[in-house]
């Protein structure tokens, strides 16, 4: 059975044009059971979510500004957060807002028991982010579900993936992740343990809630962590491990990951082209004249059990194993 959550949406903070990428996003959790959105809806800039709330079958809470300057919306998600918390069997909560008023229900959320999802703008501030157990930023999800020409004016393809203009401070600089994701290892194999793919990502959303791998211009995991110096996946059928690369020259490291990609591809082997442009991407500098050979296939060749099976399209690089 699919964990059940409760759509939370701050409509004075939050345009009507995120909401596809939002209940997309969620889907991914699990069931929306509650999906409310609270606003003054006599106001016209309120005005462009009128069409999505029918459309997407949201319910709207009317809420007045008694005052000027206060937010009666953020007294509303909150009497009904906790409302939702002891009346129904919910297991998660998604928060949609920039303000970081909603810190501390985020917080008490968690407290019982039950997890918080967070989605805000970049300008969302650190506290409400760091109180979820995930946060995302809309941005990032409205460039994955629309990339319109206006979204993509800010993106430039480099090296196979997504270029992003982020200036955000509370990003976390990929040295530190790279740091977190050494430790996460050496503690396993402290314990004669294997490090997976998986653990990895959801130990570092642990440390760090707003960890987004979209935020550095990837879309997977693993090519993230395959770009961090430090760092090695392993692939044996469906299982992935991430080790930490030993202390080598890095003509070792160079054999060590042309081997290990030729491995990967099993049986059918890796394209030459795509092994160049993997080693490309991992080392930077490469020239295959500095290992002295004035070809590609040639230095591939001199890898002991590799061979070589030609079609009409590709050559490829063949692991024999004995």
């Amino acid at each position: 059975m699919e964990d059940r959550f409760a759509l939370l949406i701050d409509a004075d903070n939050v345009s009507a044009k995120y909401i596809k990428p939002i209940l997309d996003e969620l889907s991914k959790y699990g069931n929306v059971t509650y999906k409310r959105i609270y606003g003054d809806w006599t106001k016209t800039n309120n005005a462009s979510w009128k069409e999505e709330l029918l459309q997407n079958s949201i319910t709207p809470i009317q809420q007045f500004s008694y005052t000027h300057g206060k937010n009666a919306t953020d007294s509303a998600m909150i009497i009904d957060a906790m409302d939702m918390l002891y009346t129904s069997e919910l297991e998660g909560f998604c928060l949609v807002s920039s303000d970081s008023d909603f810190t501390k229900l985020a917080s008490r959320l968690r407290e019982s028991g039950k997890t918080v999802i967070g989605m805000g703008e970049g300008k969302t501030p650190s506290p409400f982010r760091k109180a979820c157990d995930i946060f995302t930023e809309l941005e990032l999800l409205l460039e994955d579900n629309t990339m319109g020409k206006e979204e993509r004016n800010t993106h430039s393809h480099a090296s196979g993936k997504w270029q992003k203009k982020d200036n955000h401070d509370s990003m976390v600089s990929k040295e530190k992740i790279e740091e977190a994701v050494v430790k996460i290892i050496t503690e396993n194999q402290n314990n004669d343990r294997e490090t997976g793919l998986g653990e990895v990502g959801s130990r570092l959303v642990k440390l760090y809630p707003d960890f987004d791998v979209r935020r550095y211009g990837y879309s997977l995991l693993s090519k993230f962590l395959e770009s961090l110096p430090k760092l090695m996946l392993m692939q044996e059928g469906t299982k992935v491990t991430v080790t930490i690369y030993e202390d080598k020259s890095r003509k070792e490291m160079l054999e060590e990951y042309i081997l290990l990609q030729i491995q990967s591809a099993g049986s059918y082997g890796i394209p030459l082209s795509s092994l160049g442009n993997r080693i490309r991407m991992r080392f930077g500098d490469f020239k295959v004249r500095d290992y002295g050979f004035s070809q590609f296939k040639q230095y591939i060749a001199s890898f002991p059990d590799v061979e070589f099976v030609d079609d009409e399209e590709r050559t490829r690089a063949v692991y024999m194993e004995e």
